[in-house]
């Protein structure tokens, strides 16, 4: 034992050969290792960013399909109003409420009377302003907003009014120097996210005259915090009037606020005074100037440009007037009756916003004059076009019958009227027409990276801008340097045009938690922007790369399922058409092409169908299988089952409808008022209704018999659920 115990310990001593062939690896194997990990850390890296770009492909996608359905929604009423006011007394009138602005005939005097007498009382706790405001009321307002405290109603309209008596003063364009300050600060949109714009103040420094700001635009809307978002930014305007500037966005409209958050933000937010607010808003809004100039050299506007944009013709516009550019210009036309004679009527911005709605536009192809807004073709001049379908490269499937193309002349444009079609022909633009083209382009606008200028038929309004169109405005004008806003970029920022257009936007986590960066821009005298990027975030800081990525995913591929339940009848029926022999599965080829030509979103189905259907054995897909994950909420038994569909897929327009009946916001509005909205909102999509079923359903949710309906219980039952989510709640 002893000599064994000695030799063990004298082999301890001495490392064996295979431990230092371990310890000491050929340099041979350790470059294929190196290289293993390299490729394997390359496709992983590969595949995370393919993830990451289809999420975002996803949420834009849905985003700009959004914005084009009011629009869509917002010009099928305004041809409504301004064509065919003889044909009803009840439907002229609700179309007027819809769309006109809800702006009292109050004097200024009257108003002002108005705010004067609201009494605050002895327990509000809030900051109390006093005018003219001094830092330590912005300081007050900071304070009070972070404690999650809200501002009293008579401060508010008090504010407005302020705001509204100076930006009267101002004029459309603003220029700057840099002269006055080290550097001038650029932000972009911020949507209501009130955590973004403390940020910059944090990171940044307050508004002073030091540290001046230009905020470009879209500063309500989708946040929860955009009333004092605004409070902010006004405080500061009349604090620094000439080192605070704000530009005027897309979003700083009264049509817009209904449908995306605001309005209905500050109706719960101040119930008592809200439409005084709403009342002053819209002129405040109005006032807004459109672009800011920084030293000659660098324009700065919300959405862009055009190849008609005119910065000379711009400074001299009635911007007030535009309450909204959803709101086409009016002007008198001689409507040919087709049954013989004519009529004079009032009509809109006809031959750029026809009532072409959604379930129309898949039916047929609009042939409209070149600045039309339904074209299956480009144009090739600029074209404020609103209503604008996405019909570029979408292809219908060769099974699916489709109607036969409507002829249209070449000098005018056909709309429906009645059961027959009427020729408009487009006369000469107005001033006020050309000025509200000036004022959407501005707004609605978006750079391309192809030359020319075409309608921006994927948002649905505004234009599509290529290099040319900036490098003609910035050299005619002697500038440098275009800013803009209106897009949602990953890192916050991105340079295009040869690095001669910036785009800032500055609402971080804009569509999930750890999606995107905010950022914003400074300029010195040199006029070399230097970005600075930030992210909010509270939960996902903790959280891997790939874990941001699969949260970001996983709400885009719900959003996406949710779109394809809307359209479940569509899609089928395409589907089965494909489906000769009725085994349930098609090609991939097939399920993708019948997938983008119902919904028009211009995605990647063949990476997606992983996500969203099965395969069979075969290698085709099971095509019923792109529905199994989502569900009806709480069925509505009186519901028929295609008038549901239709309810899940248009949810959101028949909500702005209903918001806009509601004048008090109670949730409540009477059952003929019901009535008038469904009929109004069934010949906007273009589909037969039966009165009868509408009445039953009417009759069926008022459920205390009082003659009034609870639309937003009514409503709730048609929302969307993910199966999975309800079996996490059972099993949490």
């Amino acid at each position: 034992m002893g000599c064994g115990t000695s030799i063990a310990v004298e082999n301890q001593g001495k490392p064996s050969e295979t431990d230092v062939s371990s310890r000491n690896p050929s340099p041979a194997l350790t470059m294929k290792a190196a290289v293993l990990i390299q490729r394997w850390y390359r496709r992983y890296t590969a595949r995370l960013e393919m993830r990451r770009r289809y999420t975002w492909n996803i949420f834009q996608s849905i985003e700009y399909a959004g914005e084009q359905d009011q629009l869509q929604l917002s010009g099928f009423f305004s041809f409504m109003l301004d064509n065919f006011t003889h044909l009803s007394g009840n439907g002229p009138d609700l179309i007027s409420h819809l769309l006109d602005s809800v702006v009292e005939p109050w004097t200024e005097e009257g108003r002002q009377v108005k705010y004067e007498q609201i009494t605050v009382p002895d327990s509000y706790t809030g900051p109390r302003l006093s005018f003219p405001l001094s830092v330590s009321d912005t300081n007050s307002l900071l304070s009070a907003f972070k404690e999650q405290q809200t501002l009293h109603a008579r401060y508010v309209l008090q504010l407005l009014h302020e705001t509204k008596k100076f930006l009267k003063q101002m004029p459309n364009v603003i220029y700057l120097s840099t002269s006055y300050a080290k550097e001038i600060t650029i932000c972009g949109d911020l949507h209501g996210r009130l955590d973004d714009l403390l940020l910059i103040f944090y990171k940044n420094g307050l508004p002073s005259a030091e540290n001046p700001y230009v905020f470009n635009g879209d500063f309500v809307d989708r946040g929860k915090k955009s009333m004092e978002i605004v409070i902010i930014l006004f405080a500061f305007l009349l604090l620094y009037p000439d080192h605070m500037h704000l530009n005027r966005g897309n979003h700083e409209d009264h049509i817009m606020n209904l449908r995306y958050g605001f309005t209905k933000e500050v109706m719960q937010k101040y119930k008592t005074h809200g439409r005084d607010i709403l009342q002053v808003l819209q002129d405040v809004f109005s006032l807004l100037p459109v672009a800011t100039v920084i030293d000659n050299k660098v324009l700065i506007v919300h959405g862009g440009i055009s190849d008609k944009t005119d910065l000379d013709f711009l400074s001299s516009i009635e911007r007030d007037k535009v309450k909204s550019a959803l709101r086409l210009p009016k002007r008198s036309v001689e409507v040919v009756d087709p049954r013989g004679g004519s009529r004079s009527g009032r009509q809109g911005w006809a031959h750029l916003d026809s009532p072409c709605s959604r379930s129309r536009a898949r039916k047929r192809k609009c042939h409209l004059s070149k600045q039309g807004s339904c074209s299956s073709t480009s144009s090739s001049s600029s074209s404020s076009s609103l209503c604008s379908p996405r019909l570029a490269s979408r292809h219908t499937p060769q099974h699916h019958a489709t109607s036969p193309v409507l002829p249209s002349p070449s000098d005018g444009l056909q709309v429906p009227f009645l059961d027959s079609f009427v020729s408009i022909a487009p006369p000469e633009p107005s001033r006020e027409e050309l000025e509200w083209r000036q004022i959407v382009d501005i707004l609605w606008s978006d750079p391309k990276s192809q030359s020319g200028c075409t309608a921006n038929s994927f948002r649905g309004g505004g234009c599509y801008f290529g290099p040319d169109v900036t490098r003609n405005l910035l050299e005619k004008h002697g500038m440098t340097l275009l800013i803009r806003s209106h897009e949602c970029k990953q890192e916050g920022y991105e340079l295009c045009h040869d690095g001669q257009v910036i785009t800032i936007f500055s609402a971080s986590n804009y569509y999930e938690e750890g999606s995107n960066r905010g950022a914003y821009v400074k300029l010195g005298p040199e006029l070399v922007p230097r970005f600075l990027q930030y992210q909010v975030s509270r939960s996902t800081r903790k959280l891997t790369l790939q874990q941001r990525v699969s949260v970001a995913e996983g709400s885009a591929l719900k959003a996406l399922q949710e779109k394809l339940f809307a359209h479940r009848s569509e899609l089928m029926a395409v589907f089965q058409q494909y489906d000769t022999n009725n085994t349930g599965c098609i090609s991939v080829s097939d399920w993708a092409q019948v997938v983008e030509s119902v919904l028009r979103l211009d995605l990647p189905w063949r990476t997606l169908r992983p996500r969203l259907t099965r395969l069979a054995h075969d290698g085709s897909v099971e095509y019923r299988s792109c529905f199994e994950d989502v569900s009806p909420g709480q069925p509505v038994p009186q519901v028929a089952p295609n008038l549901a569909e239709t309810l899940y897929r248009y949810r959101t327009d028949l909500e702005i409808i209903f918001n806009i009946i509601d004048k008090d916001h109670s949730g409540l509005i009477s059952i003929e008022e019901f009535r008038q909205t469904w009929k109004l909102f069934s010949t906007h999509l273009g589909v037969a209704v039966n009165e009868e079923a509408i009445d039953d359903m009417a009759r069926s949710i008022d459920f205390n018999k009082d003659g009034s309906i609870d639309f937003t219980e009514f409503l709730e039952a048609f929302r969307v659920v993910h199966k999975l989510d309800v079996k996490d709640q059972q099993q949490g």
